[in-house]
């Protein structure tokens, strides 16, 4: 009998094993705080010209500020010269202006031990933005639904190196466009205990979000802490457009963040160089960030800047292009030595399916962010197709690789463990480490392993099928979705938090366009 208790041990211990290696483990990694330099390719001397000639883009072109009387306003105040809706700037005041902003600051999420840093040494990442369409293995490219939301925050939800729920991971075209945000922040707040951002596609849907998070966190603690972080994106060139700037407005005097961020393709919407394409980025950035202040001294904001070049045969963006880490290294530069947070890179691809094309346009995006000092990475996982699609292969593919830029920047330690001079004496000449005690002692965490790729050898690929990566992906989807655990929320604020959406959805008609 004793014998067969040891063998049900034995048993039990192995089916134990083998359920760790197979379970799904809900685990967030806190954010990246930098242990490697940052790669600065700019010179001193280029990055003084690019500062002087931003100035005088500011003071003697200017910057549009349209349909906002109350912006003109503001500026007119500060000491720059308004013609119509053109705004000069005299040299050295919107910098002036953007000291008040903080080069770092903390955004809560609604489980405080997934709380982000954002600025300084630290990285944080957020899933793609914006798309209207999805992308999977089985379905092929179709417009976005709701139910592919909440999907996508599931699996944000339950990836590892993903810090952030982000914001409109994709459009869902099968709910009124006046209504969607609602439906879409109530997704981020209640499937996920991640941070979110808050939507920018009206002033009134900023307002939305505020109101939303106040119910969520309470309406004192969000009076004193940073719970979103926005997109506010520039229309480049030199141009803020009255929505934009109105949600803005709204979140910078409730002191939440806000994301200010041209958005250029080299060649279109801004020169076809790299110093006239910084010279722009900075000048925009300048103006946004010095507006947010007037608006709020003190107001959380990041030096945003994408960047993409174009090909000039099609028109279409290109991505992972050297110039583009050019400017994505030199952009990072300009944010230190204005003291702001820095966001810029992504997943970026032109590939319409996640392939070798997109992988290689990916890596070489994600290292550019990793080494040019990137604190807020937006689009980090899950793009594809310039933007356009949200792909939920290359959502887990990208954000498995994330576990690589982790690696990466924790940097290479030199501790007694480190060295591993027990391991050398003991091995000694022609032997071999696999069962010496130091790599025993370090084997599980000695490598980064991914959760996606495939290492079998020829023979077992074979026979499980010879999946290639995209097949694996798809099933990674749908065991995450599968062990997917949704995080507890206390039932009086989630009952608060659906009477409120239900009220304002009440209140309007439904509208597409």
């Amino acid at each position: 009998m004793a014998e067969i208790a040891r063998r049900k041990g034995r048993g039990g211990g192995g089916a134990a094993r083998r359920a760790a290696r197979t379970a799904i483990e809900v685990e967030t990694a806190k954010y990246i705080e930098r242990k490697i330099p940052d790669l600065e390719m700019i010179t001193e001397e280029a990055l003084e010209i690019i500062e002087a000639n931003a100035e005088t883009v500011l003071e003697e072109i200017g910057v549009n500020f349209v349909d906002n009387p109350g912006a003109l306003a503001l500026w007119r105040e500060a000491g720059a010269d308004i013609d119509g809706e053109r705004v000069r700037i005299p040299k050295g005041l919107a910098r002036q202006l953007c000291a008040t902003a903080p080069s770092q600051f903390t955004q809560a999420a609604r489980n405080p031990e997934k709380n982000v840093v954002i600025g300084g040494r630290n990285l944080v990442f957020a899933p793609v933005y914006g798309p209207p369409f999805v992308h999977d293995r089985t379905g092929g490219r179709r417009y976005a639904t709701m139910e592919d939301f909440r999907k996508f925050v599931k699996l944000g939800q339950m990836s590892k190196y993903l810090h952030h729920s982000g914001g409109t991971v994709c459009e869902p075209t099968d709910v009124p466009v006046n209504k969607r945000h609602f439906d879409m922040l109530y997704a981020h707040m209640t499937l996920s205990d991640k941070p979110y951002m808050g939507s920018v596609t009206e002033p009134d849907r900023a307002l939305d979000s505020i109101e939303m998070s106040k119910i969520l966190f309470g309406a004192d603690f969000v009076d004193q802490n940073t719970v979103m972080t926005s997109l506010i994106n520039i229309n480049s060139p030199l141009t803020f457009d009255p929505i934009m700037v109105g949600a803005l407005e709204h979140y910078a005097r409730a002191g939440q963040a806000s994301i200010i961020s041209p958005f250029i393709v080299g060649g279109a919407m801004a020169p076809a160089s790299v110093l006239g394409t910084l010279t722009q980025v900075l000048a925009e950035v300048l103006a946004g960030v010095a507006y947010s202040q007037l608006v709020r001294p003190g107001a959380p904001v990041i030096f945003g800047a994408f960047v993409t070049s174009i090909d000039m045969n099609s028109g279409a963006p290109t991505f992972g292009t050297p110039e583009a880490a050019q400017i994505t290294s030199g952009a990072g530069q300009l944010a230190r030595r204005l003291g702001l947070p820095y966001r810029s890179a992504g997943s970026f691809n032109g590939s319409k399916l996640p392939d070798a094309q997109a992988a290689y346009e990916t890596a070489n995006s994600l290292n550019s962010g990793l080494l040019s000092g990137v604190n807020f990475m937006l689009h980090a996982c899950g793009w594809l197709e310039g933007g356009l699609v949200a792909s939920f292969e290359k959502f887990v593919m990208d954000a498995d690789q994330l576990g690589i830029l982790h690696r990466m920047a924790a940097g290479v330690s030199h501790d007694e463990n480190a060295q591993a001079m027990d391991a050398l004496r003991e091995v000694g000449p022609g032997g071999h480490f696999l069962g010496c005690a130091h790599t025993q002692a370090n084997y599980q965490t000695a490598f980064w392993r991914s959760d996606v790729l495939d290492y079998k050898p020829y023979e077992t690929w074979a026979e499980e099928g010879a999946r290639d990566t995209q097949a694996l992906a798809s099933e990674r989807v749908q065991k995450l979705l599968d062990g997917y655990q949704q995080p507890p929320l206390d039932p009086a604020i989630d009952e608060a938090l659906r009477a409120y959406v239900a009220k304002r959805k009440e209140g309007m008609p439904d509208a597409f366009i």
